[in-house]
């Protein structure tokens, strides 16, 4: 398995494997994957990766801002996709350890991630990675008529941000 930085030819297969994570129903507020024009403007460009294996995407990850404002300029919200074929044999872990490197690369001190309560394979995943879990949003949007409550998780960088 390869991971390597995300291209614009990988949107179809990015988007793909989106609608595969918005099928299962816990894995975000999204009803349909966004343009790749939309994407490409909500995600910071220096952290998109995939994952691949003889030429077949695994899985992507990438973070995009929390916010517009200054202050929060070092915070990035995670986004971590597995394909139905390939989830549990380590994607996510190899992609969120790859995730985790640029974005200190990139300046992020703080990484974050809203996770819907039923998404254990998400929750694990993140605790393996060292994320610490912040608490319970509840009932902080609907899906499909229904509130769903979201688990927030961050990680804080030891190498940037810590003077």
């Amino acid at each position: 398995m390869v991971i390597r930085n995300m291209k614009p030819s990988d949107w179809e297969e990015v988007a793909r494997i989106y609608l595969e994570g918005i099928a299962t129903g816990f894995a975000t507020f999204e009803t349909k994957a966004p343009t790749y024009e939309h994407w490409d403007k909500a995600h910071t460009k220096e952290c998109r990766l995939i994952a691949e294996n003889d030429g077949e995407t695994m899985g992507w990850a990438a973070l995009s801002p929390v916010s517009s404002r200054c202050v929060y300029g070092g915070v990035g919200e995670v986004s971590v996709y597995i394909s139905d074929k390939s989830r549990g044999k380590g994607v996510g872990k190899l992609l969120m350890r790859h995730l985790i490197d640029k974005s200190e690369k990139a300046g992020f001190w703080t990484i974050q991630s809203g996770i819907f309560p039923e998404n254990m394979g998400s929750i694990k995943l993140h605790e393996k990675m060292g994320f610490r879990y912040i608490g319970k949003r509840e009932r902080v949007g609907k899906i499909h008529g229904v509130w769903k409550d979201n688990l927030l998780f961050e990680k804080r960088s030891s190498k940037v941000g810590i003077d």
